[in-house]
Order: C-alpha cells, then sequence, then structure tokens
C-alpha cells in the first residue's frame, strides 16, 4: 500500500442507545419523586398526626387527682389546660388535658371544687401566654409545612424535567460560549500559535485596532468588520481566533454555525440578534462563527437542502454587520474550509471583506508547533524534533498535537518517564495509519503477498526521477492496511508538476504489477492503490489540464462539481466528451502500469531481495533499504538530484 496516495476511509456511529437511555432517565425521575412523596408523608405525620393522643379529663376529675396527690404541674394555655401527673413506678410521664371555665382563674374554679389550699400549693402552676414567634408558628405550621412541602416538590420536578418544553423560552437566546478579558485560565495569545507568519501579521492589525481605534479614526481608516479565516480542518483557525482576543484582551464570543439552525423557524435570526446584543454590550469584543458555511451557503442554489430557517439566518448576519458603527468595537470573525460555497452577499466589501488564507505547516513551522506541544512533555536526550518535522510533511497543527500525545502514552503505557524518538516515530505512523495490529497475523502465503506488493512499490518510486524517496517499508498491519510504504518529498511542496504525477500513478500501480507478475493472480490487496491512481488520472484530465487530448481546459471544480452551474451531479459536457475522459484516464493508467512492469522485469532481483527481507524482519528502515538497492545495482535518490531534475 502507498502511503501517501491512501484515500481516508469515512464511518460513523451508530445511534441505538438513546431510547433505552432516555427510558432509565424517566424511570429514575418517577422513583425519586416516589421517595420524596414517602419521605414528606412521614414528616408530616410525625410532627402532626403521628402522636400519642393526650386522655381528656373533666375539671372534676382534675381538682380529685390534686387533692389525691397525683398531680404534678399544671399549664395554664388560654382556656386549655396541660396536667402532667407524678411518675408512679415509670419512667414515662403521664400528660392529660382539661379545659377550665372561661373567663374564670384556675385557682377559683378548683376552690370551687373543694381543693384544699395546701394540695394546691404542692402542684407547679405554669401560665404560657398566648402570644409570640414560637405561638405563632405552633400554630400555623400545620397549614403552612405542606404547603411548603408541596413547593419543593413542585421544584425538584422542574429541576429533573429539562426536555425541549421546559427550554421554550430559551430557544431564542443564543447559545455562544464567552472568554472574558480576565480568564487568564482560558486566555492564550499569538505567543502560544506557532507558524501561520502571515495569518498573525495580518491580524496583527485587528488587535491594534482593538487597542487603539483612536488612531484609525483620526486619519479616517475603517478597520473590517468582517474577518473570514480560510483554511483546511485542524490549521488553527479557532486558536488564532481566541489568540486574537487574548492580545487585544477583549471579550471573545464562540458559536458554531450549526448552533443558529433549529427547527422552529425564526429561532436562528433570534439568536443571531441576542448574540450581537451581547456583543455590543461586552465591547470592544469579538465575534467567532465557527463553520460559517452552516448557514452562510449560497442562497438558492438548491445546496444545504433549501432551509429557509437557515437563509433567514443568514439574512439576519448580513443585517447586523451591516447595522456596526466604526465606534462599537465589534468585529466578527468567522472560519470555514469551503469557501467556495460561501454566498457572495457575505464576502462582499462591508461585511467579510478581508480574507486570511491559513496554509498547512511547513517544516519551519512544524517544528515550531512540535516545539509549543512539548512544553509540558519531559523528553529523553535522543529527541530530536526537527527530524520529526521532515518526517511529517502535509500535517495540520492538530495532527502535530495528536502526534505528541500518542508519543506521551505510547511512553506511559511502557511505564517510562520520559518520551524517546522512537515514541515519536512510532505516533508518527500511528496518526497516519492507526495502531499495530497485532493480532491480525498474515498466513505464510499472504504475507508473501504481501512483501511482494509493499517491494514493488518501493522498488518503482526508488526507479523513477520524479517519485519522492522511500522512508520505511512494513508488512505489519496497521489500520485496514496488511502492510504500507512510507516515502516522503526531501522538502515541502506547494506545486506538483504532471511527471510527479505520472511516477506517483506508477508507484501506486507498483504493487498491482508485483502480484500479476509473481503469482500470476490478483487479491484485493491493490483495491485502495487502484482508486487513488484512477482519481488522480481523473484529476489530471479534468481539473489540472495535463492531458494532450483535451489541452488547457477544466472541466470540473473542486470535489468532483462541475464549473459551470450549481448543482453537484450536473455536467456542462456532452456524453461523447465523457467517454474521451474515460478513454484518456484509461490511456495514463496503462501507461503507468507498463512502465512498472519494465522497472520491475529488468529489476527483478531486487525486487526479490526486498521481498524476502521483508518477509524475514518484517520491517525495512531507509538506511537498510537503500543498501539493498546499492548491492543491486541502484543508485538511491538524493537532494540534490531532485533538484537538477526540476
Amino acid at each position: 500500500m502507498n502511503l501517501f496516495n491512501k484515500t481516508p476511509l469515512k464511518g460513523g456511529k451508530k445511534g441505538g442507545g438513546m431510547l433505552g437511555g432516555n427510558n432509565m432517565k424517566f424511570l429514575t425521575q418517577i422513583t425519586n419523586a416516589i421517595l420524596v412523596i414517602i419521605i414528606i408523608s412521614f414528616l408530616f405525620s410525625m410532627f402532626f398526626g403521628g402522636g400519642v393522643k393526650s386522655e381528656n379529663i373533666p375539671v372534676s376529675q382534675l381538682a380529685t387527682d390534686i387533692n389525691l396527690g397525683l398531680v404534678k404541674e399544671i399549664k395554664v394555655s388560654g382556656d386549655n389546660l396541660s396536667i402532667t401527673y407524678n411518675t408512679l413506678g415509670t419512667t414515662t410521664p403521664v400528660v392529660k388535658i382539661s379545659q377550665k371555665e372561661i373567663g374564670t382563674a384556675l385557682t377559683d374554679t378548683l376552690s370551687n371544687y373543694k381543693v384544699s389550699q395546701d394540695k394546691l400549693d404542692a402542684v407547679k402552676i405554669d401560665i404560657v401566654s398566648d402570644q409570640g414567634f414560637w405561638y405563632w408558628v405552633g400554630n400555623l405550621a400545620p397549614y403552612l409545612l405542606p404547603l411548603i412541602f408541596i413547593g419543593i416538590f413542585i421544584w425538584y420536578l422542574t429541576r429533573q424535567i429539562k426536555g425541549p418544553g421546559m427550554q421554550a423560552f430559551s430557544f431564542g437566546q443564543s447559545k455562544a460560549r464567552i472568554i472574558l478579558p480576565n480568564d487568564k485560565k482560558q486566555r492564550i495569545t499569538f505567543a502560544d500559535v506557532a507558524g501561520a507568519k502571515e495569518a498573525k501579521e495580518e491580524l496583527a492589525e485587528v488587535v491594534d485596532f482593538l487597542k487603539n481605534p483612536k488612531k484609525f479614526l483620526e486619519i479616517g481608516a475603517k478597520i473590517p468588520k468582517g474577518i473570514l479565516l480560510m483554511g483546511a480542518s485542524g490549521t488553527g483557525k479557532t486558536l488564532l481566533a481566541r489568540a486574537v482576543a487574548g492580545e487585544a484582551n477583549v471579550a471573545f464570543f464562540s458559536i458554531s454555525g450549526s448552533e443558529f439552525v433549529e427547527m422552529f423557524v425564526g429561532i436562528g435570526a433570534s439568536r443571531v440578534r441576542d448574540l450581537f446584543k451581547m456583543a455590543k454590550s461586552a465591547s470592544p469584543s469579538i465575534i467567532f462563527i465557527d463553520e460559517i458555511d452552516a448557514v452562510g451557503r449560497v442562497r438558492g442554489a438548491g445546496m444545504g437542502g433549501g432551509n429557509d430557517e437557515r437563509e433567514q439566518t443568514l439574512n439576519q448576519i448580513l443585517v447586523e454587520m451591516d447595522g456596526f458603527e466604526p465606534n462599537e468595537k465589534v468585529i466578527v470573525m468567522a472560519a470555514t474550509n469551503r469557501p467556495d460555497v460561501l454566498d457572495p452577499a457575505l464576502v462582499r466589501p462591508g461585511r467579510f471583506d478581508r480574507r486570511v488564507v491559513i496554509d498547512l505547516p511547513d517544516r519551519n513551522d512544524r517544528e515550531a508547533i512540535l516545539q509549543v506541544h512539548s512544553r509540558e512533555k519531559p523528553f529523553g536526550e535522543d529527541v530530536n524534533l526537527k527530524v520529526i518535522a521532515e518526517r511529517t510533511p502535509g500535517f495540520s497543527g492538530a495532527d502535530l498535537y495528536s502526534l505528541m500525545n500518542e508519543g506521551a502514552i505510547l511512553a506511559a503505557r511502557e511505564n517510562r518517564k520520559k518520551i524517546s524518538q522512537f515514541d515519536l516515530v512510532r505516533s508518527i505512523e500511528k496518526v497516519m495509519m492507526g495502531p499495530e495490529r497485532k493480532s491480525h497475523l498474515l498466513s505464510k502465503k499472504e504475507k508473501e503477498i504481501t512483501a511482494y506488493h509493499e517491494a514493488g512499490h518501493a522498488l518503482v518510486a526508488s526507479v523513477l526521477p520524479f517519485a519522492d524517496p522511500v522512508h520505511k517499508i512494513s508488512i505489519i498491519s496497521r489500520g485496514r492496511a496488511a502492510g504500507y510504504t512510507l516515502k516522503l518529498p526531501l522538502e515541502d511542496r506547494k506545486l506538483q508538476s504532471k511527471k510527479e504525477f505520472l511516477d506517483d500513478i506508477a508507484v501506486s500501480l507498483g504493487g498491482y504489477v508485483a502480484e500479476k507478475n509473481i503469482f500470476g493472480d490478483i487479491t484485493t490487496g491493490p483495491s485502495n492503490d487502484l482508486q487513488v491512481s484512477s482519481a488522480l488520472a481523473r484529476e489530471m484530465v479534468t481539473r489540472y489540464g495535463m492531458s494532450d487530448k483535451f489541452g488547457p481546459i477544466a472541466l470540473e471544480g473542486d470535489g468532483g462539481k462541475t464549473m459551470f452551474g450549481h448543482g453537484v451531479g450536473d455536467r456542462e459536457y456532452s456524453d461523447k466528451v465523457s467517454s474521451q475522459i474515460d478513454s484518456e484516464v484509461a490511456r495514463i493508467m496503462d501507461e503507468a502500469m507498463k512502465k512498472a512492469e519494465t522497472i520491475l522485469s529488468e529489476h527483478r532481483k531486487a525486487l526479490d531481495s526486498i521481498a524476502k527481507t521483508l518477509m524475514e524482519v518484517e520491517t525495512i528502515e531507509r538506511d537498510n533499504f537503500e543498501k539493498i538497492l546499492v548491492a543491486n545495482g541502484i543508485i538511491p535518490k538524493k537532494k540534490q538530484d531532485i533538484e537538477h531534475q526540476v
């Protein structure tokens, strides 16, 4: 398998646990609610209805008990009497209740019942006032506490139920994440962003305007209202936007384009208004809309599903940007990796009129990015980040972060305290291809086929003058590949020539030709190589004008879309031209295959030697591979050879 001519594999997650999760959540809420009801009922019954009722006795009985010396204490509360009797062999006091005559003193009532004064003096009489805080609490508690418990119960249920019905009144509110200027933990500056020198220079003007707008306004200059960051995924667009806010020390409002759109009409426009209102109240500030192509696609072009809600949201963004005043000090930044699908009204002067392109980092930038991601990682003495940067052409900033993280994980997995160069080299292959599949053991026959397949790639790449040199060959399974050939350019290239493309196609077919010539049969192994090489040949014909038959004409745009018209499947050329394109692609592929067949036939001895070594050691590094080439009369390519050929 040719590593740098590999198509990405797409996959997705299956969502099968949503229904079961909602059911479990509902049952949990019901169970909690039942427990709360039980606890409330228990407390209420314990305090207000669950006690033992006292015996109610007449006043005559009370008088008799006093004369017998059975009464210890009497508490008088209005006309109510609480009588505590002397304990007779028991530890639990006996309390009875009674009522005296209305408007008559208790002593007078007892005297009328022939209670002797001596016996009455032996009884403690306590008069309880009918006023004060606790009196009212005691009387109102039976009525207030049930209401309080019911209120707490309703509040608990509303906290548990957070579905769409409970959030109806918050639909129109913005869901932007806010980073305030005094948030030192999340603040980043240009010092935390390596590479992208031109982009940082372009954005430095924005920082200067936010810090000192008077300098620009006095001379009549107006800073752009909108700045569009364009670049491939993982190049650091969001990081740069945060760095601008950090350098200028202003509030940063971040939201994704997809968060504006809901199933209800008008919600997206309402959220746009709310977002801009918050940003204006916190000015100077920056609004950052990530993946703006989610709402900013061309209107009325049949792309994006023709969603009216999306178009209303886009219209509201356009209106808000037109409503800006020069002294409001609110700047809108947006990021996208699909600038070609944005609506023309969005990128016209006065809106997103400044466009900052963020390219993939070159070798020096990759080394600087690796330095940033290695600040908190302990390295061994053998670590050389320059070598890692040379071996990672085409890596984005996100890929380099993943590389450093994987290297740290590999070292920790082997219980080492420092990261070695070997860990970083292995992590490059892991990021590119995935982890080693040690359990995927090839049979002896499959191992031989894979060895000749990869040897075919490597040998053709080493002989052809415009192919990249081989750095590593392996028949250890990684990801979905049974083996791989790692070939890297000696230096970063911004342009690729027709000769380089033709050699790349021949290299991709090297494994196919090797299997066919050696074993007289074809396996499913070269399927990915055939897809990649066929797609490259078609792009040479339809996009790059590299076909002698068609000449300098572009029949398709980026991603296979036609240059004329908006429809992805529409064609602006005839069936006859389509047939000629197929014939031209077949011709390029046939010539590349013949070129690979010639090389493998002339250097059959070298092919057998490489394959035999692979079957023995499974992996061949660049130095050992070049020794095999020299032993078979092939001179390895050097940097000066490539420069001379170009």
